[in-house]
């Protein structure tokens, strides 16, 4: 497991316990106004020594700060910056980072909508998941789907679009599969 991975984990962990997932929302909500360990308690209906728990394990994981005033407030952009962390750490990241233009289309390192089949952008994805498969001599079916599935949930539809594009070539039988077209760098 990556170190991106690894953190991704423990913060959703330490987040699954009720309490400190609610003091999470409590900070984040209050702002940068923040919230004292007697207002958390109030707010939150628990005893001091749980809301005491709670925001002293949010701050030691990063995803809140204690100042000197007694004050705690959320930093929430840990959890964005984790997540951001974490999808570079994906198949695709690399090769997205070369055609930003696309990024609209995937989130979170999967492709979630396809453009519309005439369009630029529809021959751009299927050159980018044809080079993501990186076809070198002859695929089953299941082999492309396999590698797909890292990428889309909709393995059928994006292997039909890449042998509509030229991308992939299909026997007969429709059983395996080979290099279309070949990638050139520009």
């Amino acid at each position: 497991m990556s170190a991106e991975a690894a953190r991704a984990a423990e913060l959703l962990t330490q987040l699954s316990n009720p309490a400190r997932l609610r003091a999470f929302a409590e900070l984040v909500r209050r702002g940068s106004e923040g919230s004292s360990l007697a207002e958390m308690a109030f707010h939150l209906d628990i005893s001091k020594p749980e809301a005491g728990e709670a925001l002293g394990r949010l701050a030691g994981l990063g995803l809140a700060s204690g100042s000197g005033d007694g004050y705690y407030r959320a930093k929430p952009e840990v959890l964005r910056e984790v997540a951001q962390a974490l999808t570079k750490t994906l198949p695709i990241a690399p090769l997205l980072t070369e055609y930003p233009q696309l990024k609209g289309y995937f989130a979170h390192g999967r492709l979630d909508s396809l453009p519309p089949t005439m369009s630029e952008r529809y021959q751009q994805i299927a050159e980018l998941l044809a080079r993501f498969l990186a076809v070198d001599g002859v695929l089953t079916e299941d082999e492309v789907n396999q590698r797909l599935a890292a990428v889309t949930d909709d393995v059928a539809a994006v292997r039909r679009m890449l042998v509509d594009t030229g991308w992939l070539d299909r026997d007969r039988a429709g059983a395996s599969y080979g290099a279309g077209r070949v990638y050139v760098a520009s």
